[in-house]
């Protein structure tokens, strides 16, 4: 029998947080990882050296996925090393609040360049480029569903992306590709956890019926099971991953 190539797994802004969360779990389960970052170079290396540590196989490559050309390289750079790309999960992302009247051309254009055209960049990329099989995973949010003040720019960026997903789920027919997002909602990373006082932590975490918040781990479970077997027939769907806050 000829021996079954590994599986490979591009996982954007996996340095830390949810992305790092995933990037293990896949490692995990057996696929090579690339752990895409922007800037946090040390701790994308320091990743990649505890998947490799545990028997794993991972590498790390920087590329902004605002710029279409970093994410060209990005897959260049898998497909060079690694022989090809089997899944795409899109987590790199960022959230900056503001109310609308107040949110500048700043706040505007980067949630738009990294969110919304990131994501528009790298399911280009993999549309064209995965292997047969293969599975995108996007990253959306549960602000689509909560509407939030303060959250209307980030919100339209996340719905934006559950829209690409039900779209590219159809135009990829006949490939075998399966399309999907997961739709966290309030998770415990650091990003999310900085600054907030602990009574609006606890407040936070009493808004599912579960009554606590999620953990980067529960994120990457649910992308585990769409990137693996028992996921295959799951398609153009948003699984929100959130301890039932909506």
């Amino acid at each position: 029998m000829s021996k079954v190539e590994q599986k490979v797994a591009v996982v954007t802004g996996a340095s830390r947080g949810i992305g790092a969360a995933i990037a293990t779990r896949l490692a995990a389960d057996g696929f090579a990882v690339v752990i895409n970052y922007a800037g946090n170079a040390a701790e994308a290396d320091a990743l990649a050296g505890r998947i490799e540590q545990a028997g794993g196989k991972a590498l790390s490559a920087r590329a902004d996925v605002s710029d279409p050309q970093a994410v060209r390289r990005l897959f260049d750079a898998a497909e060079a090393a690694l022989g090809g790309v089997d899944v795409l999960v899109n987590n790199a992302g960022i959230m900056r609040l503001a109310t609308l009247a107040d949110s500048d051309d700043a706040l505007v254009d980067s949630q738009l360049a990294i969110n919304l055209k990131g994501s528009i960049h790298t399911m280009r990329e993999a549309a064209r480029r995965l292997r047969p099989g293969g599975r995108i995973v996007n990253l959306s949010s549960s602000v689509v569903g909560l509407y939030q003040p303060t959250y209307g720019v980030y919100a339209a960026t996340k719905a934006g992306i559950e829209a690409m997903t039900h779209v590219l789920a159809k135009e990829l027919r006949g490939r075998n590709v399966t399309v999907n997002a997961v739709a966290p909602g309030p998770t415990a990373t650091a990003l999310f956890l900085d600054g907030k006082p602990q009574a609006v932590i606890d407040q936070l975490s009493r808004l599912a019926p579960l009554e606590r918040l999620g953990q980067p781990g529960d994120i990457a479970n649910v992308v585990s099971f769409l990137a693996g077997p028992d996921g295959a027939w799951v398609n153009g769907q948003v699984l929100r991953a959130n301890g039932g806050i909506v």
